[in-house]
């Protein structure tokens, strides 16, 4: 059981918070005004495209492929966005002077689908730049005659070898974090370490410039800026010495607590903040999650209503042993929604961040969203519905996911502590 009051103690929280994940969280916004000046700096403002790509294949892992998916969500059918996950892994290459295990990541392998060639645009994106599956990727797409980005840090193999393939480098923008700070705690596995919970920005900033410049989304051309000045103000609103009841992340992550949650979405956009939220759980709070889009996940669901996860799971049953059985596990639907209102303030000044939705409320609801709510309610399951307003997609995007990246990451020290 969650003792939602570690929450409210801000000095609690900073000494779970070994790997200061709530401090790379709060600059997110200055990470994606670096590297927007620094893509710049490396010839992105200088591109002109001859068209359009036929597809954009973007290669990586982790929040690298996050980025993908949404890029496919904000494109929609202007073009085919093709994420690459890798596809196989070989024991990397032990360097004994280092005197740590090398990183898994550093073995995988990715494959060039069989159709690719001179009308395709390939992004490689790594945080670390040195797998060399990637530049393994990079070289056949040169050799097929695609059109090659690699966004890397500067000086890495793999920036490196962009420059062999003629491809277009952009930086990848690290994080900064001050030196003082609680001590790292020993990796559980020293070859899977836990990635950066702001890397997402470092890896879609450059990737949406991108975009920008060849035409693939509708984005206005100050969309990127405002979402750096949109991650300010969510940082301030989610910040650790915010009470419980006025910070909205802690308030979610005390609702999550002891469930089995049920991400849902209805659209791309609030589909791709539940994919992201669902590996943030998984990767800082340690919970599964199962996630879905609205309409067909009230059939690919149902049986979690109907069985033991359902009404039957009563955590105030009177006669229920206290000391000796555990809290029993129970559902916990939420429910992301991109809902664009007139008038909605710009993303930079101040407002409160997606809004949970009662449930008497009277805007319209789509037929999916209404049985959404009766399902849950038949069977006595929670639902909550967490809405953005702001017009721009990529603004109620930004949006979800800073919520919910808080929100994994509170979860996760409270139940290091509890």
């Amino acid at each position: 059981m969650l003792d939602d009051t570690l929450l409210d103690d801000p000095a609690a929280l900073q000494r779970a918070d070994h790997d200061r994940a709530l401090l790379a969280l709060a600059g997110a916004g200055a990470r994606v005004r670096t590297a927007l000046r620094q893509a710049d700096a490396a010839g992105l403002d200088r591109l002109r495209p001859d068209g359009r790509p036929r597809a954009v294949l973007v290669a990586g892992h982790g929040s690298a492929l996050t980025a993908a998916e949404i890029l496919a969500a904000l494109a929609g059918t202007a073009v085919l966005v093709v994420p690459l996950p890798p596809t196989e892994a070989v024991a990397p290459r032990v360097d004994r002077a280092a005197g740590a295990p090398p990183a898994f990541t550093a073995g995988l392998g990715w494959q060039l689908p069989g159709w690719a060639g001179p009308l395709d645009l390939l992004v490689v994106s790594s945080a670390d730049g040195g797998e060399q599956g990637l530049i393994g990727l990079a070289e056949q797409a040169y050799a097929r005659g695609c059109s090659v980005v690699v966004t890397a840090p500067p000086g890495s193999p793999l920036a490196e070898a962009a420059l062999q393939v003629r491809a277009l480098p952009l930086p990848y923008v690290g994080t900064v974090l001050p030196d003082e700070g609680p001590p790292a705690a020993p990796a559980a596995e020293p070859d899977l370490p836990a990635e950066d919970p702001a890397a997402l920005w470092s890896h879609l900033t450059p990737l949406l410039a991108l975009a920008q410049k060849l035409g693939l989304t509708q984005l206005p051309y100050d969309a990127l800026p405002a979402v750096a000045d949109l991650l300010d103000t969510a940082a301030v609103r989610c910040r650790p010495d915010a009470a419980a009841y006025t910070n909205p992340a802690k308030g979610l992550a005390a609702r999550l607590a002891g469930t089995v949650p049920l991400l849902w979405a209805e659209g791309p956009v609030a589909g791709a903040a539940a994919s992201r939220f669902a590996a943030q759980l998984a990767e800082r709070a340690g919970r599964p999650a199962l996630t879905g889009a609205l309409p067909q996940v009230l059939t690919a669901h149902r049986g979690m209503f109907t069985g033991q996860l359902g009404a039957g799971a009563d955590p105030d049953d009177f006669f229920r042993d206290r000391v000796e059985e555990p809290d029993p596990l129970h559902l916990q639907v939420l429910l992301l929604r991109h809902v664009p209102e007139a008038g909605t303030p710009d993303p930079g000044q101040e407002q409160d961040g997606p809004a949970e939705v009662p449930e008497d409320d009277e805007r319209p609801r789509s037929f999916g969203v209404r049985r959404a709510h009766r399902l849950a309610a038949a069977h006595d399951v929670r639902l909550t519905e967490y809405a953005s307003t702001l017009a721009d997609p990529l603004h109620a995007l930004a949006d979800l996911i800073t919520l919910t990246d808080f929100a994994a990451v509170y979860l996760g020290l409270a139940a290091a502590q509890s």
